[in-house]
């Protein structure tokens, strides 16, 4: 398996080119990942792949021009020739005026050293986490999903000075286990580290999923109570990043939370925080710029507070970067990919006891954004809705399209989980999040 690539030998690569003349500024960004996926079906692994990608994106700054350049050839060569066409590349834009200019230098935590374990992971260890799965389906079931293992470096040095170099890993597995009659049953387990990933309790959840959900009944579309799982929650929460906490789109008026700052947008319950340095999480502890990254209340009590800022947007609403830049140039502005819905006190089963008619649901799927200002998304239940009526799950139901408003939901919850998991939504990173149960949410097909 690769490793890393290390601080030192990255600066020694990225040194040449720094020292580049006719210019004003350099910023040298390396990124390097590699893993591996072990993905199976019926119940058989059918496939294991590794990869290994690594590029170094150079910014150059010249009379107030930018030009950025990648490359694949991760040396001194190849990060001077970067140098060079970036270079050129500022000869055929304007200026921009909005630059904010290179980060300067700011202390960055000592990065804990790379857990050699997860990201030299061997396909025999991770078929013996799917053989752990397997061993969970009773007769009649299949299951199907992955289990990725690999690591990512990620290192930054620019000509102000800052130097930022940071390894980190991740694991993650997902299961759908099939059962006769229509079930099936969905679980997750995503980590820093392989120690957090138990296949045979994924497999069992899936599993006991997949047989209680067998002949679904179709029920008729509406407003219902629902309690949502972490991996539903999660789809809520992750949008709400995309859409909502950008410094960019606070800025243009295209957030569902501009000019709502210091304002009740959700119950009292929720508590939203951005936070990459939590032990709990995943990521490195400075973002594409180099600017360290900071913990964020972005809604406290249910009061949105703040947003969050790369340089560029930092310096068009008057504050400062909060760490969260994505790598030069990009459309989307900064975004928070380390959010947290802080746990309450209450488990699934009470919120299940305390529902009166509604839906169970364990997660949504091919959600996608309906009306970004008014926080509205739509998407489908899968692997595992069910009917509860005076506080007891009385059965399966088949999936049912929701289109709904994240912060009408947010504002409608009266329950929030005591236990929060890692969750991924395709695009967003992961979030911590618990389960939620909602009073009022629509599905409208």
């Amino acid at each position: 398996m690769p490793g890393a690539i290390g601080r030192d030998a990255f600066l020694e690569i990225v040194g040449p080119a720094l020292e580049l003349d006719r210019v004003d500024g350099v910023e040298a960004l390396l990124l390097h990942s590699w893993s591996a996926n072990t993905r199976f079906a019926s119940s058989q692994i059918h496939q294991s792949t590794a990869r290994e990608d690594t590029s170094l994106r150079i910014r150059i700054v010249r009379d107030g021009r930018i030009g950025v350049a990648e490359t694949n050839e991760v040396t001194r060569d190849g990060a001077v020739a970067a140098a060079r066409s970036a270079r050129e590349m500022t000869d055929a834009v304007g200026s921009d005026p909005a630059f904010p200019g290179l980060a300067p230098v700011a202390p960055i935590p000592e990065p804990a050293p790379l857990d050699t374990t997860t990201a030299e992971a061997s396909p025999a260890y991770r078929a013996e986490t799917v053989a752990a799965v397997v061993d969970r389906c009773g007769a009649g079931m299949h299951a199907a999903g992955a289990y990725e293992t690999g690591a990512i470096e990620l290192g930054l040095a620019n000509t102000e000075g800052q130097v930022c170099w940071a390894p980190h890993t991740q694991a993650a597995l997902n299961v759908v286990v099939t059962g006769p009659n229509g079930g099936s049953g969905f679980a997750e387990a995503i980590a820093p580290g392989i120690d957090g990933v138990d296949g045979a309790a994924a497999g069992a959840r899936a599993a006991g999923k997949a047989g209680a959900s067998a002949d679904p009944q179709p029920i008729d579309p509406g407003t219902y109570e629902v309690v949502l799982e972490p991996a539903a929650t999660s789809t809520l929460v992750d949008f709400l990043g995309f859409i909502g906490f950008g410094g960019r789109s606070l800025l243009e008026g295209e957030s569902c939370l501009s000019g709502k700052k210091d304002t009740q947008v959700a119950a009292p319950s929720i508590s939203i925080v951005d936070d990459a340095t939590d032990p709990g999480t995943i990521g490195a502890p400075f973002d594409f710029e180099g600017v360290p990254k900071r913990k964020l209340d972005l809604i406290r009590d249910g009061v949105f507070r703040q947003g969050a800022y790369d340089r560029r947007t930092a310096k068009q609403a008057g504050t400062v970067s909060t760490g969260h830049g994505l790598p030069a140039p990009n459309p989307d502005g900064p975004l928070p990919l380390h959010l947290c819905l802080e746990p309450g006190s209450s488990t699934v089963e009470e919120m299940i006891a305390a529902t009166e008619r509604g839906l169970l649901v364990t997660r949504f799927h091919y959600t996608n954004v309906v009306n970004a200002i008014a926080s509205t998304i739509t998407g489908m239940t899968r692997d595992g809705t069910f009917l509860i009526e005076n506080g007891r799950v009385v059965g399966p139901v088949a999936n049912l399209r929701f289109t709904q408003s994240i912060l009408e939901a947010l504002r409608d919850t009266s329950l929030v989980g005591t236990r929060a998991e890692l969750s991924g939504e395709f695009f967003f990173g992961v979030s911590r999040v618990p389960a939620l149960k909602i009073d009022r949410f629509t599905f409208s097909s």
